[in-house]
């Protein structure tokens, strides 16, 4: 009896797997560079405004020179604390919650200097520990996707690094891909509505971007993460990226964030077998945004 050849794999296609909010507290980051660590990840967004990014850039440093990744700005604009004084932005120090600043911003009503001098703050504090620009830009809650934040990020992008091109989170979503999925729907539809403003301005400028966005979810459980990922990953577009948001809980994370033991869920499944199931399956695996330039 003649052995039989294994089956031939079949080619996958890049997708970048990206953990948000590294630097938010000890147990995220930590979490997110193991799972850099275990192929799992191919970038993470940097939250530089908060103490963590100091104390835990250095394990990032030493993470990706051993297992190549994606580093990027995670533009924090909400719920925390700035590190500018940002006049007219902020409420008693503290930078305002989604639900004060949409309607500002949709109102044409936000301070383009706050904005624009927090914005600077935090690309600096990015390099004064990175030692370099951040490969991608995306924004935390997504703001950067926001009227009066979009066009100071790709002003100060094309004016800060104008022969290196930052790839910038495009975070638009075909609507009926949005229904399907059938969670988070208004938020999903709202952000891909305010999305459209930021693609047409990358485009016009000529700034890199992902085509093709998931991992919006509504973090109450109701669906299992694994259910949502496979969605997520079916359909993912010509350039895609999914986002993330796993961790453990620890007293930091708790006195600074609403979300908690979702973070939990989500870092189990990454770091599962099934994960790597999952990608297989979608004929995906992860990538670097260097990447869809030579897949293409």
């Amino acid at each position: 009896m003649t052995d039989q050849p294994p089956p031939e794999r079949r080619p996958t296609r890049p997708i970048i797997v990206c953990a948000d909010d590294y630097g938010i507290a000890p147990g995220v980051s930590e979490a997110i560079a193991e799972l850099i660590g275990a192929g799992r990840l191919s970038a993470t967004s940097c939250m530089t405004a908060l103490p963590d990014w100091k104390r835990r850039a250095g394990l990032l440093r030493q993470t990706a020179a051993r297992h190549p990744a994606d580093v990027g700005l995670h533009l924090t604009l909400t719920d925390h604390l700035p590190l500018t004084a940002a006049p007219g932005l902020t409420h008693a120090g503290r930078l305002p919650p989604m639900g004060r600043l949409l309607p500002r911003a949709l109102a044409r009503a936000l301070p383009r200097q706050a904005i624009r001098d927090e914005l600077r703050a935090q690309l600096d504090a990015f390099e004064d520990a990175w030692n370099g620009p951040p490969d991608y830009i995306d924004g935390h809650q997504h703001a950067h996707v926001l009227p009066g934040i979009r066009e100071e990020l790709v002003a100060e992008l094309l004016l800060r690094y104008p022969s290196t091109p930052v790839w910038v989170r495009d975070c638009c979503e075909p609507p009926a891909r949005c229904v399907r999925r059938g969670t988070a729907l208004p938020k999903a539809l709202l952000i891909s509505s305010l999305g459209l403003g930021l693609r047409h301005l990358l485009r016009r400028h000529g700034l890199p971007a992902n085509d093709g966005f998931a991992g919006l979810h509504d973090f109450s459980g109701r669906v299992p993460f694994r259910t949502l990922m496979r969605s997520f990953l079916a359909g993912s577009g010509p350039r895609p990226l999914v986002h993330v948001h796993p961790g453990r809980v620890d007293d930091e994370l708790r006195a600074c964030d609403v979300l908690t033991t979702p973070r939990e869920t989500e870092l189990a499944y990454l770091a599962s077998a099934a994960f790597a199931d999952d990608l297989g399956d979608a004929g995906l695996h992860p990538a670097r945004f260097a990447d869809f330039r030579r897949h293409a």
